[in-house]
């Protein structure tokens, strides 16, 4: 038989325990308090009005101000043909331009855009009378599953714009230097376009034949 263990319960361990019994009890009732307390209502509005000029006719939303230029054009307008893929910038897919600049469109809240010019996929030409951007790519055959290729349509036609009005890609960094249309420069303005298909040699066939095509009709 184990012999009895010896237990001396003194005065300072009693209160010290009864105290985090006591704290452990109260920070449970405050818990408790704050999960049944209501959520605080937003401040401000929860929804506004916009209007956007998109592909050249002039619509008016109202819109949750949380809403993503993306998905209003997609949920609210039906222009399904800018696409979501990523969702956090990265893919390119989503691709349209605001007053004339290329965006991504899930990153920019619609809000944001009351009076703006928007310009998808849809604005820029139609099956029956293609953009030659549009018809470049159908002839190179610059897709295969055809999900980013609004998107890559959208940026290849304000690739060649920059190039042409001398604006400088992030790496060129250099307002004076003259920007040359190379492969290089084409391949670093679209590198925000992902295909996963991987039909990049096709697109960029399909931008430098647009590109030609534009600096023989200058010359002329």
């Amino acid at each position: 038989m184990s012999p009895p263990i010896e237990f001396e319960l003194r005065r300072r361990t009693l209160m010290a325990g009864s105290a985090a019994i006591a704290m452990s009890a109260a920070a449970g009732q405050r818990g408790a308090a704050q999960s049944a307390a209501p959520a605080a209502a937003p401040v401000g509005p929860e929804s506004t009005s916009v209007r956007l000029m998109v592909n050249g006719e002039e619509r008016e939303l109202t819109v949750d101000n949380r809403t993503t230029l993306l998905d209003a054009l997609r949920e609210q307008l039906q222009l399904t043909g800018t696409k979501k893929g990523c969702d956090h910038g990265q893919c390119g897919a989503c691709t349209c331009t605001v007053n004339g600049q290329r965006i991504n469109s899930c990153l920019s809240l619609a809000v944001m855009h009351d009076g703006d010019e928007v310009q998808t996929i849809e604005g820029i030409g139609t099956p029956e009378r293609m953009d030659p951007m549009q018809a470049a790519f159908v002839e190179n055959d610059g897709f295969q599953c055809g999900y980013c290729t609004p998107g890559q349509i959208t940026s290849a036609k304000s690739v060649i714009e920059e190039i042409r009005a001398g604006i400088p890609s992030h790496v060129t960094g250099d307002l004076t230097a003259e920007i040359a249309l190379t492969d290089a420069e084409i391949r670093e303005r679209m590198s925000g376009n992902i295909c996963r298909c991987g039909a990049y040699a096709n697109i960029l066939a399909a931008i430098t034949q647009v590109a030609e095509q534009a600096a023989e009709g200058d010359e002329a």
